[in-house]
């Protein structure tokens, strides 16, 4: 064993762990290798698709996104005693999204490189490579299919055609050994994307440094709070106090991005990174109960001291309450009264009789059957709009007057005060005719 290669071997495993974090780079304790994983960064927009050839095709079994990460190509490395000087790494490369044909000629290819890079120190090399030539080298391009067998992998041993890709023809069966694809299922692999694209854009959010526009200071993505709709960013200080003042103001519908004029909305995860437990529990609370209000078939135990949700059952006029068992008139919402007609409030009563008007024939019906009180004030509000539209108040004590006939100076039947119909001016009690005299407003109207 040569204390040259030794000590080349110990000094190249040193530089990848201090340059690599360590979900990027495991060292092997028992041998002189390890495991990078290389998680590509795509173009932008890249689109991505699976497409199973299984003969249970579903359209589970697809999917298509823009991604801007797929999972990681695994490069597995020992370093023999003969390397560098003589001996390649033993190596395989696995991956989850390149079929075993495309692993095939970046095996080559990492072949190819020790043989131009001999007696030196190659996995940089081969890292580089991985990193930053292996899309251009497989001729991969936006838009991306994957197309996965019914059994998880890509069935290129038994395609009855030759596999051909970047230009470099692969006879069957000819695929190598190193190169593993190890995608379990489509779903499985599906999943996988979208954990790792999600995780590497947040380890990229974390890393870059961004202007708060609320505050000025510019802040570490890991301080920091996006956006995703609009990818407008503030520092998560300014946005926790901003969240919380809605919060307190009951205003959960407007936890929004701060720019002007822009509609993106927080999520809910993002709520609850920011603020405090109890007030989290206040938005979470708010926010069920708003939705709530919007089904038409949830109303509220009416006790003050509950409020519990209950579920409106069709074709029942008692609802009973989950939490307290209260049973109660889900029109009335009093205690349930079997089938005597609801009583209700006065400010109840002013809101049915405006619900009364505006049904149709069959639900006016239901109503005069349902309220004992609505009939009369129906009977008052229709007696109201006749007065309103068919008198005037006199001007001294509002009396309704009626204009039936003669001329426009009436004489209030309650006051006896003298007014005019057409001005409502109030007429001297002397001699009331002046104010129809020459020159003067109301004349011959």
């Amino acid at each position: 064993m040569s204390t040259e290669d030794e000590e080349a071997r110990v000094d190249e495993l040193f530089a990848l762990a201090s340059i690599y974090s360590e979900d990027e780079f495991v060292r092997e304790d028992e041998v002189s290798g390890g495991k990078i994983h290389l998680c590509l960064e795509l173009p932008s927009n890249f689109v991505i698709s699976i497409k199973s050839n299984s003969a249970t095709n579903s359209s589970a079994d697809n999917f298509e996104d823009i991604v801007s990460f797929l999972p990681p190509i695994v490069l597995n490395f020992d370093l023999p005693p003969g390397y560098p000087s003589t001996t390649p790494p033993n190596f395989t490369l696995s991956c989850k999204w390149l079929s075993p044909a495309q692993l095939t000629l970046l095996c080559q290819r990492l072949d190819d490189l020790w043989e131009e890079n001999k007696g030196s120190v190659v996995l940089f090399r081969w890292i580089q490579f991985l990193n930053e030539e292996t899309l251009d080298y497989l001729n991969i391009k936006s838009p991306y299919e994957i197309e996965v067998s019914g059994n998880g992998v890509q069935d290129w041993l038994q395609s009855p055609d030759e596999s051909l890709t970047d230009g470099v023809l692969l006879e069957r069966g000819a695929l190598d050994r190193r190169a593993i694809q190890d995608a379990q299922s489509v779903p499985a692999l599906v999943q996988c994307i979208l954990d790792v694209n999600e995780a590497q854009q947040k380890k990229d959010f974390d890393r870059k440094q961004f202007l708060c526009n609320i505050c000025f200071m510019e802040k570490s993505g890991s301080e920091c709070t996006d956006f995703k709709a609009c990818q407008h960013v503030y520092c998560n200080y300014c946005l926790k106090d901003y969240f919380e003042i809605q919060i307190k103001d009951g205003q959960v519908h407007a936890l929004n991005c701060p720019e002007p004029e822009c509609t993106s909305v927080a999520t809910h995860a993002q709520v609850k990174d920011l603020v405090e437990e109890q007030l989290f529990s206040r938005y979470d609370h708010l926010l069920l109960r708003s939705s709530l209000d919007l089904m038409t078939d949830i109303v509220y135990c009416p006790r003050p001291s509950c409020r519990t949700p209950v579920m409106q059952e069709p074709d029942k006029t008692m609802g009973i309450c989950t939490a307290c068992k209260y049973a109660f008139c889900l029109y009335c919402k009093t205690a349930f009264h079997g089938l005597s007609p609801c009583m209700v409030s006065a400010e109840r009563l002013v809101e049915l009789t405006k619900e009364y008007f505006a049904a149709n024939a069959k639900t006016k019906r239901e109503m005069l059957k349902r309220y004992a009180q609505l009939g009369k004030a129906v009977e008052d509000a229709k007696n109201k709009e006749w007065i309103q539209e068919n008198s005037k108040p006199c001007p001294s004590c509002k009396s309704p007057i009626q204009k039936i006939d003669g001329c426009n100076k009436m004489t209030c039947t309650a006051c006896k005060q003298y007014f005019c119909w057409i001005c409502l001016m109030i007429l001297s009690q002397e001699d009331p005719y002046k104010h129809f005299g020459s020159g003067l407003r109301c004349i011959n109207r």
